[in-house]
């Protein structure tokens, strides 16, 4: 039999989600090498655009045909699937191979007659000017849609899109990220290294420098931005005011540049002033004090000085406020530990279900396809039900990958160092430097507000959930809740 070699391709993520594109194209090349007495060698699959050279897959195919050369036939679906660039037809050609396209009914090799080389040639034409069309269209639409004022891309760092309406919306998970990167850098006491490390120590995120330096220079924050040469004004609402965005590109431009510090503050970058939603700063008096305050950005306001004694011992309350007693830490950790086992059998019968009707769904997807080429059912009637049944089938792999992830038995031991760290917190923060109070408020906490009397402090999960427990001596109720695990969450300290 003679040698050959399959090649699919869908042209996006969303065809390669859906699934049956790719199933349906090698279901019929494998079809096609059977009743053509085809031992297919291998099979090559892309999920990109073939409007350029360099598909991933494809160069592998190249490089499998160069160095073996008993394999001398490529099946393809149709022209289109393999190419729309004439760089890759030529680099086939060079190869001296049979291209077949069932679909279009054509085998395509040196050999073939002129006019089914010209039949091909316009096939490729044709597949080069849709793609083309294609690219010109959707410029069209992002170009109206930027008219309108609604940022034709993905929005930057304290945004996102918003699919169902199709607009950009502010998110409140990273919006707060990058008002804090213009407040800090602001001040002109942070180089874009150490903001950056600002930012990877108070919220756990790592950006470039070149990545830091590209926000705060994108006017998108402050309602405008730029398309295609042209500034527009957008519909989304602004995260940062105009001025707070001119005195951060000032110390970016060098007009006003950062300030090297002669002391490293331990509290800076963890506190908000509770009157203006200001930073609060630190600085160093008479040689020997350090004093937090408010920026006072937004103009003068109430908050006092405090020493930085002062601040930690406020701050220290914090973690008082999460202490589980050593009685009920002892019953936690036994529930969770006990659970365990439970969560495990649970697991185990859930993904039997699952692999179950996943071999159902892809038998029906077999047979469907077989029925369709019999002509026993309607290819729109193919359409729906395979993807339907594809769907399915993804969020039933999804659902098997989320088991397998929750089984690690490191999350247990996670979720009770968790516990053991709020049973200790205060104990060992009173034993500690200012810098390694920080470091521990900063495990605990994703923001701080103060006043002149109270701090007011938005915990990390699941600290938050632990200070409510604290708060309301409500202990029983979690332990009650952990000894009945839900098959596919686990207990209520997963993180």
């Amino acid at each position: 039999m003679k040698q050959a070699i399959l090649y699919a391709r869908v042209s996006s993520k969303d065809q390669e989600r859906e699934g049956y594109s790719i199933h349906a194209q090698l279901k019929f090349l494998r079809e096609y090498a059977q009743n053509h007495e085809l031992n297919v060698s291998r099979e090559f699959v892309d999920v990109e655009t073939a409007k350029i050279s360099g598909r991933k897959h494809f160069g592998e195919m190249v490089r499998f045909l160069r160095d073996h050369k008993t394999c001398r036939i490529v099946l393809v679906e149709k022209t289109d699937r393999l190419y729309r660039n004439f760089r890759d037809c030529v680099t086939l050609e060079d190869l001296d191979i049979e291209i077949h396209l069932p679909k279009e009914g054509q085998i395509i090799s040196k050999d073939s007659k002129s006019q089914a080389k010209l039949v091909h040639g316009i096939q490729l034409v044709i597949a080069r000017n849709y793609i083309e069309n294609l690219r010109d269209e959707v410029r069209k639409g992002m170009r109206e849609k930027a008219a309108q004022g609604i940022y034709p891309s993905r929005p930057p760092l304290g945004y996102r899109n918003n699919k169902l309406l199709r607009t950009i919306e502010i998110d409140p998970e990273n919006a707060p990220i990058a008002q804090r990167m213009f407040e800090l850098y602001a001040t002109g006491s942070y180089s874009l290294a150490g903001l950056r490390e600002s930012f990877r120590t108070e919220y756990g995120k790592v950006f470039s420098k070149w990545h830091l330096e590209k926000l705060i220079k994108n006017p998108f924050y402050i309602g405008t931005y730029e398309w295609e040469g042209k500034n527009y004004q957008g519909t989304h609402a602004p995260l940062v005011s105009p001025e707070l965005f001119s005195r951060a590109n000032e110390v970016l431009s060098g007009k006003a540049r950062p300030r090297k510090q002669k002391h490293d503050f331990a509290f800076s970058g963890l506190l908000r002033c509770a009157y203006d939603n200001c930073a609060v700063t630190a600085e160093f008096k008479k040689q020997k004090y350090t004093y937090y305050r408010c920026t006072g950005y937004r103009g003068k306001c109430d908050l006092p000085y405090f020493r930085e004694e002062e601040m930690g011992e406020r701050l220290g309350q914090v973690l008082q406020a999460i202490h589980i007693p050593d009685d009920i830490l002892g019953q936690l950790e036994e529930s969770l530990l006990n659970d365990k086992g439970r969560e495990e059998t649970l697991r185990g019968q859930q993904a039997e279900r699952f692999r179950q009707r996943l071999a159902q769904l892809r038998k029906r997807l077999d047979q469907a396809y077989v029925d369709r080429l019999d002509g026993k059912i309607t290819e729109e009637f193919w359409e729906a039900k395979s993807t339907e049944w594809q769907q399915e089938e993804q969020t039933l792999l999804a659902s098997l990958r989320e088991l397998e992830q929750a089984a690690n038995p490191e999350r247990v031991l996670d979720r009770v160092r968790i516990l053991e760290l709020a049973n200790k917190a205060h104990s060992l923060y009173v034993t500690q430097s200012p810098a390694e109070k920080a470091k521990l408020l900063r495990m605990v906490l994703s923001n701080c507000s103060v006043d002149a009397v109270s701090v007011y402090p938005t915990y990390r999960k699941p600290f938050d959930m632990i200070f409510e427990r604290a708060k309301t001596k409500e202990w029983w109720a979690w332990v009650d809740l952990n000894h009945r695990p839900h098959p596919y969450q686990g207990c209520a300290l997963a993180t």
